[in-house]
């Protein structure tokens, strides 16, 4: 697989096959996308990776935990927006109506919302999930550089045969996530991964979501 069709079929999965994938696989994936730029060098990811029974473990422990408390969250940073704006409302609104459509989830049906919310901490059915973290007191360059990292986690999986899903689920809920992995408090979660073989016979995954053409967001200047 090229870079480009790596790219432009990477799409987020929420629906994988119930099967292993081997510790130096994900390893490889990891050491591979550690080449990813960084101001100085700093490399200042870091990986927490789940798997097997911990990882079965901690998905019952969490999704019990999300529906005694549904309301209960405490994020350690602000995600998105406080205030949303067109054209980022619109955004999102299309790819929330779009995914819950194809899934058959009718505007105000908050139960089925929620149930469909739970597959996040269930990693989507994936073997293996992933957290990435970043020492809280660095600053948003290095918020630039974990990103890059995180895209060639992306990336390098496809190499493998393998799809993602990255995961803002879980920054609304770092507490919980300290209780049952060692992260240390003066780590930021950034976000969560899923990891594994795509279902296609899951529906969800049918979903695609679209991308503006460069005439919206692209400025070109001395050509002629």
């Amino acid at each position: 697989m090229n870079i480009v069709e790596a790219i432009e079929k990477r799409k987020s999965v929420r629906g994988f096959l119930d099967q292993e994938i081997p510790r130096e696989v994900i390893d490889k994936i990891l050491q591979i996308s550690s080449r990813a730029p960084s101001g100085s060098n700093t490399q200042p990811w870091k990986v927490y990776v789940i798997s097997g029974e911990f990882k079965r473990n901690f998905s019952d422990n969490f999704i019990q935990y999300r529906i005694d408390y549904p309301k209960d969250e405490t994020p350690q940073y602000q995600y998105y927006p406080t205030k949303w704006r067109e054209p980022y409302l619109g955004r999102r609104r299309a790819t929330g109506w779009g995914l819950y459509g194809i899934l058959g989830i009718q505007k105000g049906d908050r139960e089925g919302a929620f149930k469909q919310q739970l597959k996040n901490y269930n990693f989507f059915g994936a073997p293996v999930g992933i957290f990435f973290t970043i020492d809280s007191d660095m600053e948003i360059g290095s918020w630039l550089d974990i990103g890059m990292f995180i895209q060639n986690v992306m990336l390098v999986s496809r190499n493998f045969g393998l799809e993602t899903c990255p995961q803002a689920a879980w920054v609304y809920h770092h507490q919980k996530v300290r209780e049952l992995l060692p992260i240390p408090e003066n780590e930021t979660l950034v976000c969560g991964m899923a990891i594994g073989y795509e279902n296609k016979e899951e529906v969800a995954n049918q979903f695609i979501t679209g991308r503006e053409s460069t005439s919206v967001f692209a400025k070109f200047f001395g050509y002629e």
